[in-house]
């Protein structure tokens, strides 16, 4: 069973001390103290370190040294997706650029006024280039685990500030269907990660990397339910101040609830591998993906 369990590292006082950094000196200073706090993990956090390690070495085919100096650069550029993304939230001057690809395909999807689903994987940094969707002119809903520690959610929530978004937390009593349905039938966006679940969710088995590996039925079946269009999306850090967006082709799975959902887990698969191959750097599930 893997072992994630819905919450992420850091603290408060870590938090607060980029956040400073940030207003006071932008970007670059937080990057280097970055590279600190980076190496830091890189040498006492074996149990995240060890996974990361493997997935080179066995899923990538990196020979020994180059996966060290991958896994000390996978955190590295993990956090800077951390800062870079409370940077954008924040609506703080900043040197970045993106290029979108596939833009026009989000854009599809909410002119044909049926709403959609945005499907992501912990792969890269997605929600950097949330400032798309404002262009896009439509609201839209992001469907989490509630594995935050509260206070640093308030205290990040105090930074970023209000935005025209939602969030929907995934809860035992599944009060968040409620929630993902009437998003979809005021034909508005549910944003969610496809690749992470909970011991106890129900998941379902493919061929992905080489090796079996298990991912959470639930996005696969709302897709299949609701018959909405449906966008595999990404956005890759390719320099210090460059990022990459990703959107595919709207695609609906209709026939059979099991075989939609199978269709579309498969192409969803698809498109983490070829973008894992791509960017193999970016890859942040710290746990055993495959047991």
């Amino acid at each position: 069973m893997p072992s994630w369990q819905g919450k992420s590292k850091g603290s408060k006082f870590g938090y607060s001390c980029f956040v400073f950094l940030l207003k006071h000196g932008g970007v670059w200073p937080a990057y280097l103290l970055l590279r600190f706090v980076a190496f830091y993990y890189f040498a006492f956090s074996w149990s995240s370190s060890a996974p990361i390690y493997r997935y080179f070495r066995t899923k990538i085919g990196f020979g020994r040294w180059r996966s060290l100096l991958s896994l000390y650069r996978n955190y590295y550029i993990f956090g800077q997706t951390l800062i870079d993304k409370v940077v954008v939230m924040a609506d703080m001057a900043n040197p970045f650029t993106f290029e979108f690809e596939g833009e026009h395909y989000l854009r599809e999807m909410v002119s044909g006024g049926k709403g959609g689903i945005l499907l992501s994987a912990h792969l890269g940094n997605w929600e950097v280039a949330g400032h798309l969707f404002k262009r896009l002119e439509t609201r839209i809903n992001i469907v989490m685990f509630d594995g935050e520690h509260q206070r640093i959610k308030e205290y990040l929530s105090g930074v970023t500030g209000d935005r025209n978004m939602n969030i929907i937390v995934i809860k035992d009593d599944l009060s968040h269907i409620y929630a993902i349905n009437d998003a979809l039938s005021n034909q508005e966006m549910v944003c969610m990660h496809a690749d992470r679940f909970l011991p106890g969710n129900k998941t379902i088995t493919i061929p992905f990397l080489g090796q079996d590996a298990r991912f959470p039925m639930g996005p696969f079946l709302l897709a299949a339910t609701f018959r909405v269009p449906v966008s595999v999306v990404f956005a890759f850090k390719e320099s210090a101040t460059h990022y990459h967006f990703y959107a595919t082709e709207p695609r609906q799975y209709h026939g059979r609830r099991n075989e939609g959902v199978e269709t579309a887990l498969q192409e969803f698969g698809r498109q983490v591998e070829e973008k894992v191959h791509r960017y193999p750097v970016q890859w942040f599930n710290y746990y055993d993906f495959w047991e």
